[in-house]
């Protein structure tokens, strides 16, 4: 396989068709991964940007990986992330059922038709022979199918039959150089013969993803195919296969290919399902929302331009060529991902960015419910105080509890975190003393950020002489128990006066 042209450029490329019809279709095989959603996102984009169409189904035909929870979870993951389908799954269409499962009748007619017309044939050899077959002439075991089966007699086929064999159903592949041009890769060749007759349906009748997938995308219309670079090894099969497929008048024409570049993690690996970084439920978990993640996820192979790294997914669909996606491979950055995930929280109007915290407070146990509207009026009084505060300090929504967890409490103390505890030095204790002193007295209406400012930086730095780190740090651990909280004195006015003394008079009495 050699690539002739890997240009970035659109004259190198195909034009893409003007009523364009993309597909994503996942196996429900496991928890929804970050490879899988960019490529969700990528055929997503595409379709947007070129008012085609995008189809959704599932390719649920082996039984023994599937799962109908993967596949909700699936479901769950493109509408989290707002990804919308036109036809497919849920929304139905002109070319269901959109379940292979529930396809099979189609795949036994399709097989058939090849077989009659001499696409496909009947192969009876197991893998041991095969195998056999291979170390006999000196190949390799591994070498893979040998051909052995592409011209047998009737009279063979019946004594395989005899024996009680059922056959399996190979395609096959044309003595000649397979090549076509990748919307992301350029020119691309398989030279002759490295390419096997391959298995389309199984002895025991069932399908292979080598039938289903371009059966389906020849019935659906599909002409654009945008999926990983894993896949790019069967090209070829597909292919020849719908050469087969248009011959039949199956498939109406052959669609264009797209190969998306790897998803690399940590130490230059291809990013494993088992990865935790892969896993999309553990970054929404984690407080990722759906416009930092899919904002990520659209740099790892794209971008808008050059020394830009935020934008909208507007934006995106405004932009998105498939053919200025890079071939090479991309890594995903976590530290880079929960950076752009920041910027997009900050741009969350309050009320929105409150709402969507909500849940991970509720979860961690700080709020009396999941909506706003069934919250106390002390807790919305306290977050929206806070959400200023907090908003453009967090990363990630999982971090906002941290930062409002002491607000919202109702303890007259709360124990240092051990790092908190740590920057406590010597003289925390006078510090606290000459800060109670100055509070006692502020009258409740005067209790405000900036009079607590003024007062605190007086009595502490200017007359008690302490610089403002160790003048702050203990007030910051007593009110919070942080090493870390939203702004000090503006906690100090949320909290109130009565709990601010309090913890204060408690830590001094833990030192």
């Amino acid at each position: 396989m050699g690539v002739m042209t890997d240009e970035h450029d659109h004259d190198a490329k195909p034009d893409l068709p003007k009523d364009l019809r993309v597909r994503f279709c996942p196996s429900p095989t496991g928890t929804p991964h970050v490879g899988m959603v960019r490529t969700a996102l990528f055929n997503w984009a595409q379709a947007r940007h070129s008012h085609g169409t995008f189809v959704f189904r599932i390719e649920d035909t082996d039984a023994q990986r599937d799962s109908e929870e993967s596949y909700q979870q699936i479901l769950e993951a493109l509408k989290w992330l707002g990804l919308d389908w036109d036809e497919g799954v849920e929304v139905g269409g002109p070319d269901g059922p959109y379940r292979q499962s529930e396809r099979g009748d189609i795949y036994r007619d399709v097989a058939r038709q090849l077989l009659d017309a001499g696409y496909a044939y009947e192969s009876y050899s197991t893998a041991e022979e095969i195998k056999e077959r291979n170390l006999a002439a000196g190949r390799p075991a591994a070498f893979g199918y040998d051909g052995y089966d592409r011209d047998l007699s009737e009279e063979q086929r019946q004594a395989f039959r005899d024996q009680g064999r059922r056959p399996a159903l190979r395609v096959r592949m044309p003595d000649e150089d397979i090549a076509f041009d990748d919307l992301i890769r350029g020119h691309i060749e398989f030279k002759a013969g490295s390419v096997p007759d391959y298995v389309i349906v199984r002895p025991n009748g069932d399908p292979l993803y080598t039938l289903t997938n371009p059966v389906d995308d020849a019935l659906m219309r599909i002409n654009v195919v945008l999926r990983g670079e894993d896949l790019l090894s069967s090209t070829p099969r597909q292919i020849v296969l719908y050469r087969y497929l248009m011959e039949l008048g199956i498939a109406r024409a052959m669609p264009l290919f797209g190969h998306l570049p790897y998803v690399m993690g940590q130490g230059k690996k291809k990013l494993s399902k088992r990865d935790p970084e892969s896993n999309l439920f553990l970054h929404r978990e984690h407080g990722f929302i759906p416009e930092g993640l899919l904002n990520y996820l659209a740099l790892l192979g794209w971008s808008i331009g050059p020394d830009r790294d935020v934008f909208s997914m507007d934006e995106m669909v405004e932009h998105f060529d498939i053919r200025d996606v890079k071939a090479n491979p991309a890594h995903f950055d976590i530290d880079k991902a929960v950076a752009i995930n920041a910027e997009h929280i900050r741009m969350l109007e309050p009320q929105d960015f409150l709402n969507r915290s909500l849940p991970y407070l509720k979860r961690d146990g700080l709020v009396s419910a999941e909506r706003w509207q069934d919250l106390s009026d002390r807790e919305q009084r306290i977050l929206s105080a806070a959400a200023p505060l907090v908003q453009p300090r967090v990363r990630l929504l999982g971090e906002v509890s941290g930062m409002v967890g002491s607000l919202l409490s109702q303890e007259d103390y709360l124990e240092p975190e051990p790092d908190a505890r740590k920057q406590l030095k010597d003289s925390a204790g006078q510090v606290l003393d000459l800060a109670i002193a100055a509070l006692q007295g502020v009258p409740d209406q005067d209790w405000k950020t900036d009079h607590l400012h003024d007062l605190l930086t007086q009595a502490l730095v200017d007359e008690g002489g302490y610089k403002p780190r160790l003048a702050f740090g203990p007030v910051r651990v007593a009110v919070s128990g942080r090493r870390v909280s939203p702004p000090l004195f503006e906690s100090l006015e949320i909290l109130g006066k009565s709990t601010t003394l309090r913890r204060m008079s408690n830590l001094r009495q833990n030192l």
